[in-house]
């Protein structure tokens, strides 16, 4: 830890001087510099999120803790700027310190562990902060990692430096993993079998909503969408990704004219891009953040807003969840099955093994290798309504048949908080 702390300290000396001077607030709260005005009272729980997936998993948790211990002051913490307002948006009202997390800097782990003064820290899925753990560990506070997921390219990195990979997650009193995959890269690398369970995803425990004719209605109108329009939702795509999706659907539109696509791009600042290159290909396209009911039947909405893609995977027929056709990862295949609709995805999903491999099993996804397998797979669901139908049937059924994580998890939340051991695993 003596060299870590050292390279931090090479690293932030400068980064300190430089925020000083230029008074910049979120370099500020990333080097704790600037702290919430907010006291907190007494011994709480703090749960941190990196960004806006791993936010969007930490939702559950959050209000099921707020449930079973409303006296217990909770703090959020998330990283990037899109998972803080994600956070400070959904959790209104239920948290009220939302911070930025800090850098590991000894000072800054210092001030921002003793401001908080956890009785228990959650870590949602990634984001390990050896310092702040160890910090965290020193004080008497309990540490566990929940939903945690050990990607292939993460993996090969641990096989790598199987000591410093232990010592990342040596501060932890428990993993409680995704898969049994992730399980036993946890355990292949060393970290002791006694903290590392497997317990499932509490993705699936999201209050999964049902597109409601009146909210449907508000949608279609505000895009200026018709009825017997078919919608076709690109979620989460990546740079080139997104034009490959643009080309597949330029092609789909000479079999059925009354297509549109939804495209969400990862990346909210690819948007202008993507509506210069659909209008370039003669498509009437706008921007979602200039919908706003005076538009007429475009042919591609670029989604530029956070926060909305899994409402609107709702209004799909179809749907493509990115990061996929492009060497990312994938993303969370769970929002367009949560809707009954067809959950396409490309053969990149590192980042979701178990998940797109169950899918694939229970009909309610399916997988292409290239674009040109995209364009075959989409003809075919666009002429077969009853394939599509049946197809998102079994994605719904997915969903609800493996829900359960989020009680297992509220046992070791229980286990750590009150001594006591866990009942049901």
């Amino acid at each position: 830890m003596l060299l870590y702390h050292l390279l931090w300290t090479l690293m932030g000396v400068p980064l300190l001087f430089g925020c000083l001077i230029s008074k910049n607030s979120r370099w500020q709260e990333r080097l704790a510099v600037k702290r919430p005005a907010y006291r907190i009272r007494g011994k709480g729980i703090w749960i941190h999120a990196l960004s806006v997936g791993e936010v969007r998993s930490a939702l559950p948790l959050v209000r099921k803790i707020c449930e079973q211990y409303p006296h217990k002051e909770l703090v959020f913490s998330a990283t990037t700027v899109q998972g803080l307002n994600l956070a400070r948006k959904e959790l209104k009202g239920i948290v009220t310190p939302v911070l930025c997390m800090p850098l590991d800097i000894w000072w800054a782990s210092d001030r921002i562990t003793r401001w908080v003064n956890p009785e228990l820290f959650v870590l949602m899925e990634t984001d390990l902060w050896p310092g702040i753990l160890a910090r965290l560990r020193a004080m008497g506070t309990k540490a566990m990692l929940v939903n945690g997921r050990i990607s292939e390219s993460t993996f090969n990195l641990y096989r790598k430096a199987p000591f410093l990979a232990r010592r990342l997650f040596a501060d932890l009193d428990y993993c409680l993993m995704q898969s049994p995959l992730d399980t036993e890269r946890l355990l292949d690398i060393g970290v002791p079998g006694d903290k590392v369970v497997t317990i499932g995803n509490i993705k699936f425990d999201h209050d999964w909503v049902s597109m409601e004719t009146g909210e449907k209605l508000r949608w279609m109108n505000l895009f200026g969408l018709s009825d017997n329009t078919l919608i076709w939702v690109a979620g989460s795509t990546h740079g080139e990704e997104s034009d490959l999706v643009l080309e597949v659907y330029c092609r789909l539109l000479q079999i059925h004219p009354n297509l549109t696509l939804i495209l969400a791009p990862r990346k909210i600042e690819e948007a202008p891009r993507l509506v210069s290159v659909a209008k370039e290909k003669g498509l009437r396209c706008v921007r979602r953040s200039q919908t706003d009911g005076n538009v007429m039947s475009p042919q591609v909405i670029v989604l530029d807003t956070i926060g909305e893609l899994n409402r609107i995977y709702g209004l799909g027929h179809l749907s493509f969840v990115g990061g996929s056709l492009v060497p990312f990862g994938g993303h969370n295949l769970l929002e367009p099955a949560s809707f009954g609709i067809p959950v396409v995805f490309g053969p990149h999903t590192q980042n979701f093994v178990w998940m797109a491999q169950a899918l694939e099993r229970s009909k309610g996804g399916l997988r292409v290798k290239t674009p040109e397998e995209l364009f075959s797979l989409m003809c075919k669901l666009i002429r077969d309504p009853e394939l599509r139908v049946r197809t998102g049937e079994c994605a719904r059924a997915f969903v609800l048949e493996n829900r359960g994580a989020l009680n297992r998890t509220m046992e070791y939340v229980y286990t750590c908080l009150e001594g006591k051991g866990v009942s049901i695993l």
